[in-house]
């Protein structure tokens, strides 16, 4: 297993990518509301980078059409923007965006409620984006994958939701997957060790409901049982003073969404 250790020069670079990233994340958050359709997002995201260096990191991957992820309800990841899908109150949305500027990449994703959702699914965007959190705090040279795993995973686990074994966080910077991988489960004190200039794209992915998963077509995952999904993600970098957020200004802190 090849691990990619970034300088500080490239950590730059990734940062410019995920500040893109995060500008296109932060418009379409406000954009979510009921009656948008998940293709009018991705219309906003066209017009967001217009103009911009760097291009879309999704759109063409693997042939995957479209520059956004936006996945509803129980769709867990890789939900194909449509001008059928029409966002509706009480919905709650996962949008997943990447970007490659200078031959580095970026990669964020936030679940937006759209206008009032249930008590359940606040719980649940809550949840996944506290475990963000968690996860974030152990990407610390010296610690071990299974330490960040292990920390979403009992924080998911202790409020009553699970979380999804199929899709996984990874390794990021020359290319959009790198290694290593990283499970949103763990063993504190297994896997492999954190060390300065690993970048990884932390993600948790938590259902509601069960954990297994079930393909809807070639990219969307939902879950099985039809529970609702969320989905929270940055790019970060282990750094000698701590974790890094690629994907967001260096003066915004506090929680990571």
């Amino acid at each position: 297993m090849a691990i990619h250790l970034r300088s500080a020069e490239e950590l730059e670079k990734m940062h410019s990518a995920g500040l893109i990233v995060w500008d296109v994340l932060t418009a379409l958050r406000k954009a979510v509301r009921p009656g948008i359709t998940t293709m009018d997002l991705e219309r906003i995201a066209e017009q967001r980078i217009a103009g911009k260096p760097g291009r879309a990191a999704f759109k063409g991957y693997r042939g995957y059409p479209c520059m956004l992820c936006t996945s509803v309800n129980n769709e867990i990841v890789h939900g194909i923007p449509s001008p059928k899908r029409k966002l509706r109150e009480g919905d709650i949305v996962s949008i997943d965006f990447g970007m490659e500027l200078d031959g580095y990449y970026a990669d964020s994703a936030v679940t937006v409620p759209v206008g009032k959702i249930p008590a359940e699914s606040q719980k649940l965007l809550d949840v996944t984006r506290e475990g963000l959190d968690r996860a974030i705090e152990k990407m610390r040279a010296g610690n071990r994958l299974g330490d960040v795993g292990h920390a979403v995973q009992s924080w998911v686990e202790e409020n009553g939701f699970s979380v999804v074994r199929e899709f996984v966080g990874h390794g990021i910077g020359t290319k959009m997957h790198d290694e290593p991988n990283l499970p949103n489960y763990g063993e504190p004190g297994h896997g492999a060790r954190l060390q300065e200039g690993m970048v990884i794209a932390v993600e948790p992915m938590v259902n509601a409901g069960r954990p297994e998963v079930r393909m809807r077509d070639e990219w969307t995952a939902e879950t099985a049982d039809g529970s609702p999904s969320a989905h929270f993600e940055h790019t970060v970098a282990v750094t000698a003073n701590g974790p890094r957020i690629l994907t967001r200004p260096r003066d915004v802190t506090g929680p990571a969404w």
